[in-house]
C-alpha cells in the first residue's frame, strides 16, 4: 500500500459533514463576506513586515554601534520572521490570502525570501500533515528527527525520557535547519516518492530556486551585515542564530500544542490497509486541538492558529474569520457527538504539550492509543 494513497470513509458521520459544511456557507453568505483575507489582514500583512525587515534596515544605521541595541533588533527579527510564517505565508500557501491564485503564488514565497521553501511547505504540511493528520509513517509533522519522538506509535529509543526537558531546545533549531540541511533533503525525498510530479514541479527547478533563494538570503542577512555595518563578525553570526532560534521556537510552541497532546487520537495503520475507518472531516477533530480561543490579541500574534480545530477543517479559508466560525464547529460537533478539543489557555495547551512529551518518553505510551 502506497503511503500516499490512504483513503478516508466519507459515509461515516456523513450527516454531521453536511451540516457543517453548510453552516458555514450559511456565515459566509448572510454576512456578505469573502473567505479570503479582509483590510485587517492586508493591515497585518504591512505591519508584519516591518516587525522582519526595519530591524534588518536598522542594523546598517548608527544604532548597530550599540550591541545591545542589534542584540534587541536580532530578537524582534525573529519574532517578525515567526510572524511572516503564521500571519502570512501560511494562509498564501493555503490559497486562503486572495481569490487570486497569483496573489497567493506571489505572498507564499515570503516563505523563500526568509530561508524557507514555499513547495516544502505545499507538500510536507498542506498535503501531509492535513490530509493524515496525527497517522504514523503518514504525517511528517509527528515525524520529526530521531532525537524526538511525537507519536506513541513511533519506535521508543532510552533517550526520550529525557525529551520533555531537551525539546524545547530543538523547537529553536527548525527554521535553523532549513538554511542547512532540511529544505535539500525534503526535496530528494518528495522527488523520489514523486510527490514533486504530483504537485506538477520537478527536482531542477525547485532544486534551482531554493538555491537561488537561499543565496538571496544569506547575502542579505550575513554578507552585507559583515561588509557594511561594522559589527563584529562574530556577533552577526550569533544574532543570525538568535533570530533563528527565536523564530523556530515561537513556530513549534504554536504548531506543536495542537496536535502533540493528551486528548488527541494518534492512529497506525497497517501495512496491507489503505482505508482508515473514519471520514476526512471528524478525524481532523479527533486529531487537532484550539487553545486561548478567548484571546483575541495572542490570536492577532499566531495568525488565528490558536484556532487549529477550525484550521483543520477549513484551510482556505483565512485565519481573520477562525473567531467567528469556531462556535459554529462547536456546536455541530456537539450536536452530532464529534470530540471538540479545547484548552481555555496557551499555558494550558503548552503544559498539555508538556506531559504528552512526557508520556511519549514512557516505552508504553502507545498502549493507551491502541
Amino acid at each position: 500500500m502506497s503511503k500516499h494513497n490512504l483513503k478516508f470513509d466519507n459515509s461515516i458521520n456523513r450527516e454531521f459533514t453536511k451540516a457543517l459544511m453548510g453552516r458555514v456557507d450559511h456565515y459566509f453568505r448572510s454576512n456578505n463576506l469573502s473567505r479570503n483575507a479582509d483590510w485587517t489582514l492586508h493591515v497585518k500583512t504591512a505591519v508584519v513586515f516591518a516587525m522582519f525587515f526595519v530591524p534588518l534596515g536598522l542594523l546598517f544605521t548608527s544604532l548597530s554601534q550599540s550591541l545591545w541595541i542589534a542584540s534587541a533588533l536580532y530578537v524582534i527579527m525573529g519574532v517578525g520572521k515567526a510572524c511572516i510564517g503564521l500571519c502570512i505565508m501560511h494562509d498564501a500557501n493555503h490559497g486562503a490570502f486572495s481569490n487570486h491564485k497569483w496573489v497567493n503564488n506571489l505572498f507564499s514565497y515570503s516563505l523563500n525570501a526568509i530561508g524557507g521553501s514555499s513547495t516544502n511547505w505545499k507538500i510536507q504540511h498542506n498535503y501531509k500533515h492535513h490530509t493524515y493528520t496525527n497517522i504514523e509513517g503518514h504525517d511528517d509533522d509527528i515525524s520529526p528527527a530521531k532525537i524526538l519522538r511525537f507519536s506513541p506509535h513511533a519506535k521508543y529509543r532510552p533517550i526520550y525520557r529525557f525529551q520533555h526537558v531537551y525539546a524545547w531546545f530543538f523547537y529553536g533549531l527548525m527554521t535553523f535547519s532549513w538554511i542547512l540541511w532540511k529544505d535539500y533533503k525534503e526535496l530528494m525525498a518528495y522527488h523520489r516518492d514523486g510527490l514533486l510530479e504530483r504537485h506538477k514541479t520537478n527536482l531542477a527547478k525547485e532544486m534551482a530556486i531554493v538555491l537561488i533563494t537561499k543565496i538571496v538570503y544569506i547575502t542579505y542577512m550575513l554578507v552585507l551585515p559583515i561588509l557594511f555595518t561594522g559589527m563584529p563578525v562574530w556577533f552577526i553570526l550569533v544574532g543570525f542564530f538568535v533570530m533563528h532560534f527565536v523564530a523556530g521556537f515561537i513556530l513549534a510552541i504554536i504548531f506543536q500544542p495542537a496536535h502533540v497532546v493528551e486528548q488527541n487520537d494518534f492512529l497506525l495503520i497497517k501495512e496491507d490497509q489503505d482505508n482508515v475507518n473514519d471520514s476526512w472531516f471528524s478525524h481532523q477533530l479527533k486529531t487537532t486541538a484550539d487553545y486561548a480561543q478567548g484571546n483575541r490579541l495572542f490570536s492577532w500574534f499566531v495568525g488565528g492558529l490558536n484556532f487549529q480545530v477550525e484550521h483543520h477543517l477549513f484551510p482556505s479559508i483565512a485565519h481573520v474569520h477562525y473567531h467567528k466560525i469556531a462556535p459554529i464547529v462547536q456546536q455541530t460537533a456537539q450536536e452530532y457527538g464529534i470530540p471538540y478539543h479545547s484548552y481555555r489557555t496557551f499555558g494550558g495547551a503548552i503544559r498539555a504539550h508538556y506531559r504528552m512529551l512526557k508520556l511519549l518518553g514512557q516505552p508504553d505510551a502507545g498502549l493507551r492509543y491502541s
